[in-house]
C-alpha cells in the first residue's frame, strides 16, 4: 500500500501546488475526492483500523492548521489539503509533513518577500503580529491576515507539496 499512498499523495499535492501557484487557490474539486479516496483506500486495506488511522492523521493536521487559519495566517484550502494528506499518511507522518511544510513555507516566504523587496516590511509585520499576540492574547490581528488585500500572500500549496513529499523520506 505504501506505493499507492506515495503516488496518490504526490500527485495530489503536485496538482495543488500548480493550481495554487497559478490561481492562489487550492480547489475543492481536488481536495474532496483526494480526501474521500484516502479514507476509502485506508478502509480497504485496514478496515476500521484504517478509518481510525485516517481520523488521527486528519486531526493532527486540522489542529495544527486550524489555529493558523483562525489567526488569519493560512487559507482554508491549505487546511483542507493538509487534512486530506493526513488521511492518507496517518498521524505520525503528518507531523513530519507539517514540519517539512513549515520549513519549506518559511523559505518560500523569505524568497517571496526578498523578490518583492519587502524584507523590512515583512519583519515589521512579524514583530507587530507577535506584539499583538503578547498584548491581546490569542486573537486574530486586525490588519495582518489573509483577508487584508494589501497583505503579502504566499502560495502555500507549494510548501505543502514539498513538506508532504519530504515526509515520505523521514519514515
Amino acid at each position: 500500500m505504501s506505493a499507492t499512498v506515495f503516488w496518490c499523495t504526490t500527485a495530489a499535492v503536485a496538482v495543488a501546488a500548480v493550481t495554487d501557484l497559478r490561481s492562489r487557490r487550492i480547489p475543492n474539486w481536488l481536495v474532496g475526492p483526494f480526501l474521500a479516496a484516502g479514507v476509502l483506500t485506508q478502509f480497504a486495506y485496514q478496515g476500521v483500523e484504517g478509518l481510525v488511522y485516517c481520523a488521527a492523521g486528519m486531526s493532527v493536521a486540522a489542529l495544527a492548521t486550524g489555529l493558523l487559519y483562525y489567526l488569519g495566517g493560512l487559507g482554508m484550502g491549505d487546511c483542507k489539503l493538509l487534512a486530506a494528506v493526513g488521511a492518507w499518511i496517518g498521524p505520525e507522518q503528518t507531523v513530519f509533513a507539517l514540519l517539512g511544510t513549515a520549513l519549506a513555507g518559511g523559505v518560500l516566504a523569505l524568497g517571496c518577500v526578498a523578490w518583492r523587496g519587502a524584507v523590512l516590511r515583512a519583519f515589521a509585520s512579524t514583530a507587530g503580529l507577535l506584539a499583538a499576540l503578547v498584548h491581546n492574547g490569542f486573537r486574530p490581528h486586525p490588519t495582518i491576515h489573509l483577508n487584508n488585500p494589501s497583505a503579502m500572500k504566499v502560495p502555500y500549496g507549494a510548501a505543502i507539496a514539498v513538506g508532504t513529499i519530504f515526509s515520505f523520506y523521514t519514515q
